[in-house]
């Protein structure tokens, strides 16, 4: 008998596409929440159009980002639409939409309509902008959010060109800020029964997670410059070149670096006056990059590492992500669960990140096909097989649903 999930029993009305949302009520399917990712009439999430790659006809990313969800496809213009997402609403705990601001307002689904059906609910709004201030109405991206941030202007090498992120961060972390204040306002309400609307945006998102960078700007007034793989509190910390490639090496504080200096035979460096405290180290952190470079030059990472763990020096490899999945720790970890799919086959995904262990998560089912569960959520949200028959008929829900009034 499975252990229980943490979220046994609570209902996620998931009206989300693309990224930010479906990565937030991921997590919570994970957990044991029954997720409805209701889907647009004319093809669903866009997700499911973005590729290559695609398995089988089927997009690689929208696989990845909808397991353990049950999906509906529900024409939101239609007033049958509109009733039946509300009568959905009135059994859910939670609801999340990434529509832009006023979106959901103009259908008559906003906060205030949704609430007035079940004030306990929790309505998460995830935008671009958040939903005042002078850009709330523009549309937001990845990309956008990103720049505005700052977080590209400090990304990238030394006097080189400012570049993104490699994985979409601002849209990832603004699904994961969604999750915590979705959680947190959930405990609320299991205290006081009230409800609440809450939001974020990728834009703070993005600016949240520039912890160093902003305490740099705000302490010196000083605008931090970009500087590659190094790190702008601690020296030597980055990314170091050896006779086959690269790997990383943290000397986090003086114990390490003593250690790191004594393990690859450069105890001279302890006698340097340019490196002996930390502040020194990062005053003449690119002398210190070119003495370590020379050393490290001299094997292998291969080779370099057992000697920096045998001292305890922290530093590891540079995987690519054939590597990254072939590696013994993160099979150790369960970190990649196989689901499978109707269409697509045998589909990896991501394993769960955080392990509870006494109500741990399970990824049971690959993402549904469009629609796929159309007659099961209707009979959840109450309708007898006569009114699912005339709702699928005249094309208010199920796959092939077209704009009906």
């Amino acid at each position: 008998m499975p252990k229980p999930r943490a979220l046994d029993g609570v209902t996620v009305l998931d009206a989300t596409q693309i990224l930010a949302g479906p990565f937030c009520t991921m997590h919570m399917s994970d957990m044991g929440a029954n997720v409805i990712k209701v889907e647009k009439p004319g093809g669903g999430d866009d997700t499911r159009r973005i590729g290559p790659p695609f398995i089988n006809g089927e997009s690689a990313a929208f696989l990845q980002l909808n397991r353990n969800k049950r999906s509906i496809v529900l024409d939101l213009r239609a007033d049958k639409g509109k009733e039946t997402f509300k009568r959905l609403a009135e059994k859910s705990d939670i609801l999340i939409e990434n529509g832009r601001p006023g979106a959901m307002d103009r259908l008559g689904l906003g906060y205030s309509h949704i609430s007035a059906v079940n004030p306990a609910i929790v309505y998460c709004s995830i935008s671009g902008f958040g939903l005042t201030g002078p850009y709330s109405t523009r549309p937001g991206f990845d990309l956008i959010a990103q720049g505005m941030s700052g977080q590209m202007a400090i990304n990238g090498d030394v006097g080189g060109p400012p570049l993104k992120v490699g994985v979409p961060i601002a849209d990832l972390n603004a699904g994961m800020f969604a999750l915590h204040a979705i959680e947190a306002a959930y405990i609320r309400r299991l205290r006081t029964g009230e409800g609440q609307h809450v939001e974020t945006s990728l834009l703070e998102a993005g600016l949240a997670y520039t912890v160093w960078e902003t305490a740099f700007y705000f302490a010196t007034g000083e605008v931090p410059p970009r500087i590659g793989s190094t790190h702008r509190l601690i020296a030597p910390y980055q990314s170091f070149a050896t006779k086959d490639g690269h790997m990383n090496v943290g000397a986090a504080n003086q114990n390490n670096w003593v250690r790191l200096a004594n393990a690859i035979g450069r105890s001279d460096l302890l006698e340097d006056s340019r490196f002996d405290s930390n502040a020194s180290r990062l005053e003449n952190v690119e002398a210190l990059r070119e003495q370590l470079d020379a050393t490290f030059q001299t094997k292998t990472t291969s080779e370099w590492l057992p000697i920096l763990d045998e001292a305890g020096t922290p530093a590891g490899p540079i995987f690519e992500m054939d590597e990254v999945w072939a590696n013994e720790q993160v099979v150790a970890r369960n970190m990649d669960v196989v689901t499978e799919h109707p269409v697509a086959g045998p589909v990896h995904n991501i394993g769960i990140a955080v392990k509870m262990h006494g109500t741990p998560g399970r990824i049971e089912s690959a993402a549904p096909m469009l629609g796929e569960h159309t007659d099961e959520i209707l009979e959840f949200a109450g309708y007898t097989p006569e009114e699912i028959e005339e709702l699928t008929s005249t094309g208010v829900a199920g796959p092939d649903s077209g704009a009906k009034t």
